[in-house]
């Protein structure tokens, strides 16, 4: 399993589903589950690199003005979540996370929180056990500092979630 294969059925379960978060975990469960054990495994191991190349502080901050707030938790369900939109939308968030804000508005899919387990549940099923995760400690890049930045930081996303810190109307 290399990236590509990764991405197709990430793009594949996204495609079958309509977009819509319950069907996409099916799928994705279900096309996990019928790969041989190896690359189930290393579908489980490209997951957790995926996670890691969008654990950063501005995706954080994106997230943050999405949600109007954002735990860790709930951050690493967003992440999955973007994940799930397949490799487009996903590098296209990391090379600019204020195009988030033209993506489709569904507030409830961005924090998905089945995603993550229908990978996990994928792989038991094809291989036994999932790798343990390897993720990294801190989210990459500069923090922003204050609550305050975000709208200077995401001006599109501020304006469609109407995140304006600092700001009268």
């Amino acid at each position: 399993m290399d990236e590509t294969g990764f991405w197709k059925i990430v793009q594949d379960a996204n495609d079958t589903s309509g977009g819509n978060m319950e069907r996409k975990c099916g799928v994705l469960r279900q096309k996990i589950s019928a790969l041989p054990a190896a690359d189930a495994i290393e579908f489980a191991q490209l997951f957790d690199t995926m996670m890691g190349k969008a654990y950063s502080h501005t995706l954080w901050g994106a997230a943050y003005v999405i949600n109007g707030g954002c735990s860790d938790d709930t951050f690493d369900d967003f992440c999955s979540s973007l994940i799930s939109r397949g490799r487009q939308a996903f590098e296209r968030a990391l090379s600019n996370p204020d195009s988030l804000a033209d993506e489709p508005d569904d507030d409830e899919d961005w924090f998905y929180e089945g995603y993550q387990y229908a990978v996990t549940d994928g792989v038991v099923t094809a291989a036994g056990d999932r790798p343990q995760r390897r993720m990294p400690d801190q989210p990459e890049g500069a923090e922003w500092q204050d609550e305050d930045e975000l709208d200077v930081l995401f001006p599109k996303l501020s304006a469609k979630y109407g995140w304006l810190t600092g700001k009268t109307a």
